[in-house]
């Protein structure tokens, strides 16, 4: 089965053709004109996805030798994400599909995060722990099986990657910020600064607003001078606060659940200590680490594709109409599909 996939829930647009589980080609465009604002703004997002998206589509289906007339399956992101950047990607796939008269999926942006890693391991034994981390989401997530989630937490304001771009952009960074301080915090001194460990109690929810808020305080009694001297310094101190915390949720949830694997997935995926966390505790506890390779842990549509591929495997149906749906919960899939 060949599944042409997009995403477009943000600001990466992409297109990816998966033959039987396999990515066969994938192309994804980062939109650069957000760097100036240091955020995404959504109309501008809107207007990139509809100036790329024909072209990676064009781009992705030459890079794999393919037609049209291959394909067995479009699929699109239709949520969470940005409504304006959504529809582009989901009205074009259900454009190609409806012309075409073949199936459609529309696909939960977060559900594929949680199989990315699949992509290159293969099947993760069951139930596994997600630690989906984004620049928007930052949730613990039990995977019992396909559309069977539970959220063991999430975080109560910033997510984890939002906390990063606010630092960079705070210290002078380019948006987004998250692969440059992981590199800057390398040549740095994670004990030069002092900052709050936030959300040192019993529950497994996330909270990054005060760790940001401290990394402001602290700058102020800065010169520039001073900043620019010690930035690894206080990216290196800002970085361990911030995993300490998320780290610590995650050993918890491990003790408490004893799942069978350990995954890392979403953007934040990507981060260097982060994953060194996540394999360390994944050895202590006895059990597998899977992470995506670093090509799938940004938004893509190989991740779409295949959870495409693995939905058509398992004859789940999706029983609710076609449409944009920026907040979305991944716990309502548990109620709105169901099997042949």
């Amino acid at each position: 089965m060949r599944v042409l996939a997009f995403e477009s829930s943000c600001d990466e647009c992409s297109a990816a053709l998966i033959e039987n589980g396999s990515v066969i080609s994938v192309r994804t465009h980062t939109q650069s004109v957000h760097r100036d604002f240091g955020g995404v703004v959504p109309e501008l997002a809107g207007r990139s996805h509809l100036e790329l998206i024909d072209r990676l589509c064009q781009q992705a289906l030459h890079d794999a030798e393919a037609e049209l007339a291959s394909i067995d399956c479009v699929a699109a992101t239709s949520g969470p994400g940005l409504v304006g950047s959504l529809l582009i990607g989901l009205h074009y796939g259900q454009g190609i599909a409806q012309g075409r008269d073949l199936p459609f999926r529309q696909i939960h942006h977060m559900e594929a995060h949680l199989y990315s890693a699949e992509i290159e391991s293969g099947p993760m034994p069951l139930p596994f722990l997600v630690l989906l981390v984004s620049g928007g989401h930052t949730l613990l997530v039990l995977v019992r099986g396909l559309r069977d989630y539970e959220i063991l937490g999430s975080t109560l304001d910033d997510a984890i990657g939002e906390a990063y771009d606010k630092v960079g952009k705070l210290i002078g960074l380019s948006f987004p910020a998250g692969a440059e301080i992981d590199r800057l915090a390398k040549s740095g001194d994670p004990q030069s600064y002092s900052f709050p460990v936030s959300k040192r109690d019993a529950s497994l929810d996330f909270s990054y607003s005060g760790l940001k808020t401290a990394f402001r305080y602290q700058i102020q009694k800065m010169t520039p001078q001073e900043i620019e001297n010690r930035r690894s310094d206080l990216l290196a101190s800002f970085q361990f606060a911030a995993l300490a915390s998320t780290k610590s949720k995650i050993v918890s949830a491990v003790q408490r659940i004893s799942p069978r694997a350990l995954v890392a997935a979403g953007g934040v995926s990507a981060n260097s200590v982060l994953r060194e966390a996540m394999i360390s505790t994944a050895l202590a506890a006895g059990v597998p680490c899977y992470v995506p390779a670093m090509r799938y842990c940004a938004d893509n549509a190989a991740m779409v594709g295949y959870l495409a591929w693995k939905l058509e495997q398992e004859r789940v149906v999706d029983h609710h109409e076609v449409r944009a749906r920026p907040r979305w919960t991944i716990t309502d899939l548990n109620k709105e599909a169901a099997r042949h």
